[in-house]
């Protein structure tokens, strides 16, 4: 079918022979008349051709030639890299590598189809961080308000104990006016009787002194004599009231380890004790490296060997699964025990199947802990850097800390790592010989270096949020409160030979590994 001169300013012309348009090839991109579509037709394509009436062709599925607009692509310059139509083919890109425009749209297709792939693999991953950020959005004003809750009945018990306080202070200031008022009635009694002696020997001087009764004088002298005179009188200071910060004298007065009706243990006993039979590192003689406690009151221990160990709180062995690494840095994530490997992190599944949760790329992972929003904590290190990294549970970077307010690195060494009650993100660094922490934000909160050890090791917090720190070569366990002062050693009965791994079991007690004899120790420090 002939194309009408009457129904358009413009003709469009057959690529082939420049008569009118009747037809288009959809594959080749090529205007055709009604001869030129059987010759159209007689040539070889391995694709094939598809032609349609040139009315109903979409100007949308072709692209016009940049030197000839009124002509359609048709074919592909590969030297040129270009979409080109017939005319171009015989002109300007004559010496040049052609081929069909269908080829090229075939390519383009295929890698156009390879990225959708990639991308649709990819949404899954996408739609779980936004069903978790709509979660984290629909429950934000909830969690703050429990918050502000929380922030409410501390205040009421700030109040109930500063009232407390206060009370005591006025009964003791009553009770010092009562001293300081019996002093002074006293002082003013004997002061009162001094002076009406003194007034009477002045009034027995005067009459003396007109006496010539020498007797008389020579009595007087020796009782004038005897008579004292001003004593020393009493100093008594009013009291002074010393200011003091809230929570510094709260903690004074509450000494801390009372928190919550718990009182901390003068000499922590050992509950049992667990052999874990891990073999010694031939250099460093270390056995035991870490530990973290499941629901139902297990323990995964791991250590020197390729292996995690699953005891029971008796020391009973209940599991051992098979490793690529050491089991230097473990925590429960999921209620599923989680390590770092030399380059990843590792979630052993219901099935023993070791699971590579997500890769940290060119930097090496070491302390692990879950946190309190669902997330991952990890230490990294690369050659002389270290940070500590927030990871969701598909690998996603949410959070880098690395640098203090003054663009200084925070940590030299970090090894291990725990996330305390309050959001604080404690870190023991082997270099600095200390426990440094950052607050949710990873603003510098404070450091903490061992009094009497030589390296700290690991860490981990208690429900009230007291830090405990032990050290590898110190037979001491440093206990901090949550703004990182310390408050005490805990210091079992029997003792404990160089403490490393540690975690908190619940009901006041907590178990420590000891390093080099690979045995671990529940502590019970808090009494009852």
């Amino acid at each position: 079918m002939m194309a009408s001169r009457d129904e358009a300013q413009h003709v469009v012309e057959c690529d082939l022979c420049q008569q009118p348009v009747s037809f288009f090839c959809r594959r080749c991109g090529v205007n055709l008349c009604d001869p030129c579509v059987l010759i159209h037709l007689r040539v070889k394509s391995k694709n094939g051709h598809d032609i349609v009436d040139y009315t109903s062709k979409d100007d949308d599925d072709t692209c016009h030639c940049d030197s000839h607009p009124q002509n359609d692509c048709s074919a592909y310059c590969k030297t040129c890299e270009t979409p080109i139509c017939m005319l171009c083919v015989t002109i300007k890109h004559k010496s040049h590598e052609i081929s069909e425009l269908s080829d090229k749209i075939e390519e383009l297709l295929k890698v156009i189809a390879t990225e959708n792939d990639r991308l649709q693999s990819s949404k899954h991953e996408l739609e779980t961080i936004l069903e978790h950020t709509t979660k984290l959005l629909s429950s934000i004003s909830l969690i703050y308000q429990l918050r502000k809750d929380e922030v409410t009945a501390r205040g009421e018990e700030w109040h109930k104990e500063i009232e407390k306080i206060v009370k005591k202070l006025h009964q003791e200031l009553d009770d010092m006016q009562k001293e300081h008022e019996d002093v002074l009635q006293k002082q003013k009694e004997k002061f009162e009787e001094m002076v009406w002696k003194v007034n009477k020997i002045n009034g027995k001087t005067v009459k003396l002194q007109k006496s010539k009764n020498v007797t008389e004088m020579q009595s007087f002298v020796a009782v004038i004599q005897k008579q004292e005179s001003l004593s020393e009188v009493s100093q008594y200071s009013f009291p002074k009231l010393y200011e003091y910060k809230i929570d510094e004298y709260l903690e004074n007065k509450l000494k801390e380890n009372e928190l919550s009706g718990r009182i901390i243990s003068e000499i922590p006993t050992v509950t049992s004790v667990i052999d874990t039979g891990f073999p010694a590192d031939e250099k460093y003689k270390g056995r035991l490296y870490d530990m973290a406690v499941t629901d139902d009151n297990k323990v995964w221990m791991g250590g020197q060997s390729r292996e995690l160990k699953l005891f029971d709180l008796q020391g009973h062995l209940h599991h051992t699964v098979s490793i690529t690494d050491r089991g230097m840095y473990l925590c429960m994530y999921n209620q599923q025990v989680v390590y770092t490997g030399t380059e990843d992190v590792k979630m052993i599944s219901d099935t023993d199947t070791v699971v590579t949760m997500f890769t940290t790329g060119d930097w090496k992972p070491y302390g692990v802990t879950s946190a309190a929003s669902g997330d991952l904590l990890v230490c990294l290190r690369k050659h002389d850097q270290n940070k500590v990294v927030r990871y969701s549970s598909t690998g996603t970077v949410l959070q880098e800390i690395q640098y203090d307010s003054q663009c200084q690195p925070l940590y030299k060494s970090a090894y291990y790592i725990a996330e305390n009650v309050n959001g604080d993100i404690i870190v023991t660094d082997w270099e600095k010989n200390a426990v440094i922490a950052v607050d949710r934000l990873g603003i510098f909160r404070y450091s903490y270096s061992g009094k009497d050890t030589k390296y700290v090791c690991s860490v981990a917090t208690d429900s009230v949020g007291h830090v405990i720190v032990t050290g590898g070569f110190g037979n001491k366990i440093s206990m901090l409160n949550k703004g990182g002062r310390f408050l005490r050693y805990i210091i079992p009965e029997g003792g404990i030979k160089q403490p490393g791994g540690v975690c908190i079991l619940g009901h006041g007690e907590m178990m420590v590994g000891e390093s080099l004899t690979g045995i671990a120790k529940i502590i019970k420090y808090v009494e009852e």
